[in-house]
């Protein structure tokens, strides 16, 4: 029985999964894994037990993926489950950028109410016209699950798209619309659109990637949109652009105490992926990982382990956690050979400083060879499913 601690409310559609095999629920000692969307693990003591956490989204900055990679810690993500939900915002945040609608709904709420409001309204509503965005240009920087939603969501509203991502995967470069045009350097986005969206992960390259100088390539009047993390906007330099003209719009999902209140200024508390279909698939893709994982040992959408699957054939599998350093592979075949037993299939992926290692075999391994592997110096973690 696999126990599962629940560290976040969790939709039902996921947890009805989980099936005859496993326990969970928010109050759970020695946990097999943890289920979570929000909440901060990096003040958490993990059980010598623990083989994995899955996050019920995409980031994971809530996850110390160093400590879990060192113990051996699987951590899964959800990445593009909630893609659809994140695409619809950020096509409304292009029509809240260019129509001033959050402008004139809060000005029509401090109306007074009496009967010439209609013509009030008439006589006021110029102040909020603005452009179209059939015809603009629209730069997507990140063209993963999210970004490419956009940019082809964006080209049936008649916009003109360029698209950015040095690193876009092939199954994604399938799914692009051909009307978007795909830039190599990143000034181009800066320099020639109206309207700039953000979709790439917060990591050092990206760190404040939006900032004084990339925004002087900028035309008067640029819309940022930034529905990925915070700190991919140096925030002191978009105040700036902000009270000079140079950014005519900033809307994120991320609220930051420096920019609250000012002008040009439209934030949103955390919306992107909350809708109810988002939720159930995040919990749904979340559980499937994770049983995938426990019963099987095959890791998809790992975040600090290398993806690795193998259809499983025989009676035992063994999921070797291993420093990536040479002769470790040689040292688990040679105790095979040196006890008799048969390897069916076998196989290795490694990512950096760390290898994961599948072998299946219908031989009984013994607590004595268990213990035999377990005494290789390399080894993170050894593991025998039945």
């Amino acid at each position: 029985m696999y126990k599962v601690k629940l560290l976040d409310k969790i939709s039902n559609l996921g947890l009805n999964k989980f099936g005859d095999k496993y326990v969970y629920s928010r109050e759970m000692n020695d946990e097999d894994c943890i289920l979570v969307r929000s909440k901060s693990l990096h003040e958490c003591e993990f059980n010598s037990n623990l083989l994995a956490i899955a996050r019920a989204g995409s980031g994971v900055n809530n996850i110390p993926l160093d400590e879990c990679t060192e113990k051996g810690i699987v951590v899964f993500n959800t990445p593009g489950a909630n893609a659809n939900a994140v695409k619809e915002l950020v096509i409304c945040s292009l029509f809240m950028a260019s129509r001033k609608i959050v402008e004139s709904i809060k000005y029509v709420d401090k109306m007074d109410i009496n009967d010439n409001i209609q013509k009030q309204a008439e006589l006021i509503k110029k102040q909020f016209a603005g452009p179209e965005i059939a015809g603009k240009k629209l730069g997507v920087i990140g063209l993963g699950a999210i970004g490419i939603k956009v940019a082809n969501a964006a080209v049936d509203l008649e916009m003109d798209v360029l698209g950015y991502d040095p690193y876009i995967s092939v199954d994604n470069a399938w799914t692009i619309n051909k009307k978007i045009e795909a830039v190599k350097n990143i000034n181009r986005i800066f320099s020639e659109c109206d309207y700039i969206t953000l979709h790439v992960p917060a990591n050092g390259n990206t760190k404040n990637m939006v900032n004084k100088d990339m925004l002087n390539m900028c035309k008067n009047n640029v819309k940022i949109i930034n529905f990925s993390r915070d700190s991919l906007v140096n925030n002191h330099d978009i105040k700036d652009g902000l009270l000079s003209g140079k950014v005519g719009k900033y809307i994120s999902d991320f609220i930051v105490k420096e920019l609250l209140g000012l002008e040009g200024v439209i934030f949103l508390p955390h919306l992107g992926a909350s809708t109810y279909e988002s939720e159930d698939n995040c919990a749904l893709m979340a559980v499937n990982e994770l049983k995938e994982y426990l019963e099987n040992g095959n890791i998809i959408n790992s975040v600090n382990f290398p993806g690795c699957y193998q259809i499983r054939k025989s009676k035992y599998r063994i999921c070797i956690i291993n420093n990536n350093v040479p002769s470790v592979i040689s040292k688990i075949s040679i105790i095979f050979s040196t006890h008799g037993l048969n390897i069916e299939n076998m196989v290795n992926r490694s990512n950096g400083n760390i290898a994961y290692t599948l072998v299946d075999t219908n031989d009984c391994l013994s607590k004595d060879i268990v213990n035999e592997f377990n005494s290789l110096p390399d080894i993170v973690r050894f593991r025998v499913i039945h």
